[in-house]
């Protein structure tokens, strides 16, 4: 039997099932009105409709079940109470540790009633200028600062008072700045290798750079039919993606790591990727653990799905640029892998210009013209912006051209030497620890430490009290140093591999002790199911930022005798 003969066989036998189909229904319908056929169909189709709501949302179906449940858990009185003072005494807690105001010192709540003088205004500063505690100059904090140059402090002082009221929104106002806008786009361009079409725009920091991208890819997916676009990114992924899908409507899908490399796992990408697929997303390098995650595999799906691929490289963006000079080759990771469509990086990190300033940099100009807004019909007149901001400080962009000009190659590469060498021996120094690993191979700036054997955020505590300050990480427990310009200063590195190796030694000889301060805290927010709670202590904290009442003893701080302790 050839093919057409079996394809008829095989026709004529499903029209006899959908015969017997009919039949069947038309039996079973025999005894009812139209009435009754026709409100059973209605019934059933806003039904299927309700139950696809139910069930296909931004948020699993699981996830919501849970905080249905925990909600409903935390109406029970004694649970309830008992949930309600421990979050007000975390909350109590977090809020003295934020006021650390001096004797004497207090908040200014009004306007002076008579401006004061400059001399008077920079007393004040200085007064402010006491309250900091964390000695960042002698590199003694992970990330945060990245150089402090005081030569290029005073550059940069200087040329942002020369700009101090220009606005990009004007640029028939301050060509200047639009001209170094221009600028610092196509020097990064050129850095990550993208070619003649290759394009940008200035943003505020990484985090609107990341949103910037997913705005236009969202853009571009709604052009395509996709109602709710999909990001596909690491686990390990910044959580600007969290707030981009958050902001823009869009449904982040969290790809798994590999637990021994913790690079994204390629095989379980390709499985997520389907017609709702809006970009991938790679890390250069993550986070949490320093890892660059596997451009190159991750764009060959980009390019076998026609779908755009994001590098994030904030964090360490203005250092891999310059490794291979350094003598650090990488895997390729920019513009020269085909299928990267996009790539961030904070030229206010690595790159030494003044907070906060970043790029979001594209491969072709169509895809920037998807980030763009535009209000045609506004009644001031057209309305256009490239980024979320309108107005823009123009002193930031300034300060961020003169550090690139001042900076040049020579300056960047050396300083990329210094900052990746350091980080390689912390590296290559902790590995020898008993009792402690690295997770992964950190092939840039960051390194990130685990235990098997006990609670991480024991040595945090430790190293908090030797007068360190670390990133503490979750999902798995861990702390990191980021190595800066600051840590590359004689004896900055040795000082913490010496003080890493001694906490460790009198952590090890009782490892299953209890975690306590901070690092129990840490430690206790990962296991909470509900993480409602935790979204909840967060929000009290962002409020106690923004507080100018100081906190008063109450009674979950009172002693027996009425007395705080």
């Amino acid at each position: 039997m050839d093919y057409w003969s079996a394809l008829q066989v095989y026709l004529e036998m499903v029209l006899l099932y959908l015969e017997e189909a009919r039949r069947l229904v038309n039996s079973r319908c025999a005894h009812l009105e139209a009435w009754q056929v026709i409100g059973a169909s209605v019934a059933a189709t806003l039904g299927a409709v309700w139950l696809r709501g139910v069930l296909f949302q931004q948020e699993s179906f699981t996830s919501r079940i849970k905080k249905k449940c925990f909600r409903l858990i935390r109406k029970i009185p004694f649970i309830g109470v008992t949930i309600q003072r421990q979050l007000n005494k975390a909350l109590d807690d977090m809020s003295h540790s934020l006021f650390t105001l001096k004797d004497g010192m207090s908040y200014m709540k009004e306007l002076p009633s008579k401006g004061l003088s400059q001399s008077q205004v920079l007393d004040r500063i200085k007064e402010y200028q006491t309250l900091n505690e964390v000695q960042w100059e002698k590199g003694c904090v992970s990330g945060g600062v990245y150089w402090g140059d005081e030569s290029l402090t005073k550059l940069l002082v200087k040329v942002y008072g020369d700009f101090a009221w220009s606005n990009p929104l004007h640029p028939d106002i301050f060509p200047g700045v639009r001209k170094m806008e221009a600028e610092v786009v196509r020097m990064s361009c050129e850095l990550f290798h993208g070619g003649p079409g290759s394009c940008g725009t200035v943003t505020s920091g990484g985090t609107e750079s990341i949103l910037m991208a997913c705005k236009a890819y969202r853009d571009l997916a709604y052009e395509r039919g996709v109602k709710v676009p999909e990001i596909l990114a690491p686990v390990s992924v910044h959580a600007a993606f969290d707030k981009a899908a958050h902001y823009f409507g869009m449904k982040l899908v969290h790809i798994p790591l590999d637990k021994k490399t913790m690079k994204v796992d390629v095989k379980a990408m390709r499985r997520a990727i389907s017609k709702n697929t809006a970009m991938l997303v790679c890390s250069a390098p993550q986070f949490p653990h320093g890892i660059m995650d596997p451009v190159e595999e991750v764009a060959k799906l980009a390019v076998r799905y026609d779908v755009p691929l994001h590098v994030d490289a904030c964090l360490g963006g203005f250092l891999i640029v310059f490794m291979a000079k350094a003598g650090f080759p990488l895997a390729p990771f920019d513009f020269r892998v085909p299928g990267v469509t996009s790539i961030s990086a904070d030229t206010h990190k690595y790159g030494y210009a003044p907070k906060g300033s970043s790029v979001i940099l594209y491969k072709d100009i169509k895809y920037r013209q998807y980030q763009y807004f535009v209000a045609p019909d506004w009644q001031g007149g057209i309305y256009a912006s490239p980024s979320i901001a309108g107005s823009r400080p123009g002193g930031i962009i300034a300060a961020c051209w003169a550090t690139m000009m001042y900076m040049g190659e020579n300056r960047y590469v050396d300083a990329t030497r210094k900052i990746v060498g350091t980080a390689r021996r912390i590296k290559n120094e902790i590995r020898k620890i008993k009792g402690v690993f690295v997770f992964g191979d950190p092939e840039v700036s960051v390194v990130a430490i685990g235990s098997d054997d006990f609670d991480i955020f024991r040595l945090s505590n430790a190293m908090t009290a030797q007068g360190w300050n670390l990133n503490t990480l979750q999902f798995p427990s861990s702390i990191h140093l980021c190595c800066t310009v600051l840590h590359t200063q004689p004896g900055v590195a040795d000082r913490f591999i010496h003080d890493v190796r001694e906490q460790v030694r009198i952590i090890m000889k009782n490892p299953k002790e209890k975690t306590t301060g901070m690092g129990a805290i840490y430690g206790m927010a990962q296991s909470i199911p509900d993480r409602s709670l935790v979204t909840e202590i967060s929000r009290g904290f962002l409020d106690c930022l923004y507080s100018t009442e100081v906190p008063k003893p109450n009674a979950s701080h009172m002693n027996g005798n009425g007395k705080a302790h």
